[in-house]
């Protein structure tokens, strides 16, 4: 770690939102987790689901990731059937902590990912939250597996 910016994040696998994550069989980790982009008066917000795949040291290999549009009209059976794929063609998952490095991938205009950054409220003090959506928020210290929403 450098001045408080973390190197890993540790994610303890709960029932809400770390409910998909992992080790597949061949001790790759994963997250399988569900952004989203709110509805503004200017957007009508989206819906995604989102797989991160990491190698064992906890470094980004792949973001698969899917835009099922406005929360509104999305196809909820289509969503739960490609989550059920995705899942499927990882193997014989255990859920299960992971640690992995923040990342940040641009898709369909969006920044994705677990996207450090400094709070507004205090100088040096950093902040990792999963994005869009900003629905799992990581603080010191970084091991405990432990996020806020």
């Amino acid at each position: 770690m450098d001045d408080g910016v973390p190197e890993l994040i540790a994610i303890d696998h709960d029932e809400y939102d770390a409910r998909y994550i992992g080790r597949t069989p061949d001790g790759r980790q994963f997250i399988l987790t569900t952004p989203f982009e709110p509805v503004t008066k200017k957007q009508p917000g989206a819906e995604f689901l989102a797989l991160y795949l990491f190698d064992a040291e906890g470094q980004l290999l792949e973001a698969k990731i899917e835009n099922l549009g406005p929360r509104s009209t999305m196809d909820e059976a289509r969503r739960l059937k490609l989550r059920d794929q995705w899942l499927a063609e990882l193997g014989d998952v255990s859920y299960e902590r992971v640690e992995v490095a923040p990342f940040s991938v641009k898709r369909f205009g969006t920044e994705f990912g677990l996207i450090i950054r400094e709070r507004e409220d205090e100088d040096d003090v950093w902040a990792v939250e999963m994005q869009p959506g900003n629905y799992m928020a990581f603080f010191e210290p970084w091991d405990s597996g432990e996020y806020d929403t």
